[in-house]
């Protein structure tokens, strides 16, 4: 279930969430994972692939599948095309997808205070 309504504050999501990202070719992965069970029920309501789309703009365009992993406390994004053609076949800042993930973390939207 959703976390009750309550007070929140405008921080990163990294303040509560950690992520790590790749490539397969020319998709990227993120995987973004809670803390603790208060922050993944926050995270699973929160983190939809419209709110991807929002916090990552440049994804907008993009078919975007997300995978829920709770037993992890986790979410899994593949965003198919991102990369073009894949590493080899661009000159894209970040060719690897490796840094999608801190990216993301560093994107401010309304977090509840009861996780921090």
């Amino acid at each position: 279930p959703p976390l009750p309504p309550g007070p929140t504050r405008r921080a990163p999501l990294g303040a509560v969430a950690g992520a790590r990202s790749g490539d397969k070719g020319g998709s990227a992965n993120i995987g973004v994972w809670a803390r603790n069970e208060d922050a993944w029920r926050w995270l699973a309501h929160t983190l939809t692939v419209d709110r991807l789309r929002e916090l990552l703009p440049e994804t907008a365009p993009l078919k975007i599948t997300r995978h829920p992993l709770p037993r992890l406390r986790a979410l899994n994004f593949v965003v198919a095309g991102l990369l073009g053609e894949g590493v080899a076949a661009q000159a894209r800042f970040d060719p690897q997808a490796k840094a999608v993930g801190e990216w993301l973390r560093s994107r401010h939207l309304d977090i509840p205070e009861v996780l921090f």
